[in-house]
């Protein structure tokens, strides 16, 4: 994501009342809300770990890492767009987020990527990529996946398993 006139694409979804982005090349699947195991001790973030064809994967709410609260469902809602866990790669170790509602797939120019402001929505800066004005007026808030664990965070996720 660093050319200025190069595209990339995202996969948006919805975290309370923002839309989120995050690199399509970050995300290996998007599958529909599962039951959740719970463990003992694990940071207040983690949701637990479930099973997705035989890999044990740790869910984070990034709800509760971000201090967001979670959107309940409405009649605004679209049926096909319920929340799930988006399946992220990385540092090749699959970790799941919790989302409100997936959005969709979209483009996004280099150029129009604008750097992120000191404090957005109670997210620290640190984990935002950049931000994209949408033609709604609304943002579209980038995350950068490498930046939203530690290294010594992202040992004790992927320990859970």
């Amino acid at each position: 994501m660093a050319d200025l006139d190069t595209q990339f694409q995202l996969v948006t979804f919805q975290l309370g009342d923002e839309l989120y982005g995050v690199n399509i090349m970050d995300v290996k699947e998007i599958v529909k809300i599962q039951e959740v195991r719970q463990i003992p001790n694990a940071p207040y973030y983690v949701e637990g770990i479930f099973n997705l064809r035989g890999e044990i994967i740790p869910i984070i709410s990034l709800h509760k890492r971000f201090h967001i609260e979670s959107k309940t469902t409405s009649e605004d809602y679209d049926m096909e767009f319920e929340g799930g866990f988006i399946i992220l790669n990385i540092d090749d170790n699959k970790i799941g987020v919790v989302i409100d509602r997936v959005a969709r797939v979209i483009s996004v120019n280099s150029k129009d990527v604008n750097p992120p402001p000191q404090m957005l929505s109670g997210i620290g800066s640190e984990y935002i990529h950049g931000v994209v004005r949408q033609e709604t007026g609304g943002y579209l808030i980038i995350l950068d996946t490498r930046k939203l664990f530690n290294a010594k965070e992202l040992q004790k996720i992927i320990g859970l398993d």
